[in-house]
């Protein structure tokens, strides 16, 4: 697919967008890039998840690096974390692109709102709890983090690899909740986290929609490039939010995602 110079730099400026925004919410761009590209070229979910690849790879390594300078994250731990992540990022992407591609896009969407909604019950309960404790004379001290154990690793592995191959973007989304609700982990930290984890399971699941011809080269290429450019700005704004105005920002684009999906999917 060849095109022209003004396509060119539209691809390359909504790349950009996309990049800032994935940086902001951790995501590498993916979540609203599938849909856009769906929704501008007429791709299926097949071809449309292949060639947000192509941006989300670049952007999640610089995204990884930018939290990565804010927050010293456990290299161990994501390298032991990705030898599984990879595998099942493989697994699941060959399968995958098997799938029927209006199936999969619903299955999609209906993964969005899930976590959508659990991030919203989440906050709701975190913001509930804050609240009687407020009005306790002895407000409880935070709890503290929790440490990954290892036979945690493994199942974060698993997880992020088959919804990266499944979703391509679904790994990133699996690992903040889990770090976030489970571990105790800060949002942005856990951001970061799973940007690293994604990394190496994103470069695999594009390998595998290559393969399946699932890429539009000619239109992920330019949107790389613009990601490249603003993934770093969206980082640097997102460590300026209150952690609550980030969790419901990311609920937020979540759930919206996942309904516009789920009314285009829609035969009337």
């Amino acid at each position: 697919m060849q095109l022209a110079i003004p396509a060119i730099l539209l691809n390359t400026a909504l790349g950009a967008g996309l990049g800032f925004a994935g940086g902001l919410l951790g995501i590498g761009g993916g979540l609203t890039a599938i849909p856009m590209l769906a929704w501008l070229y007429g791709m299926d979910q097949h071809l449309a998840q292949g060639t947000a690849l192509v941006m989300i790879a670049p952007n999640v390594l610089i995204g990884f690096y930018r939290y990565h300078q804010k927050h010293r994250i456990d290299l161990r731990a994501v390298a032991a974390i990705s030898v599984f992540s990879m595998i099942a990022a493989y697994v699941s992407g060959r399968l995958a692109s098997g799938i029927d591609a209006a199936l999969l896009r619903i299955a999609f969407a209906l993964f969005l709102l899930a976590l959508g909604l659990y991030f919203g019950l989440d906050l709701l309960r975190r913001r509930l709890a804050g609240k009687g404790a407020a009005a306790s004379p002895s407000p409880p001290a935070p709890r503290a983090p929790r440490e990954l154990s290892s036979a945690s690793l493994p199942m974060l592995g698993i997880a992020s690899g088959a919804m990266s191959g499944i979703f391509t973007i679904g790994g990133g989304l699996v690992v903040v909740p889990a770090l976030v609700g489970l571990f105790r982990m800060e949002q942005t930290r856990a951001q970061g986290m799973a940007l690293a984890l994604v990394v190496p399971s994103s470069l695999i699941a594009l390998f595998a929609y290559a393969q399946g011809q699932h890429v539009a080269w000619a239109i992920g290429l330019p949107m790389a490039v613009g990601g490249i450019a603003s993934v770093s700005a969206g980082v640097a704004l997102a460590h300026r939010f209150p952690p609550a105005r980030l969790r419901l920002l990311f609920c937020a684009v979540l759930v919206g995602t996942a309904v516009t999906m789920l009314v285009e999917a829609r035969p009337f």
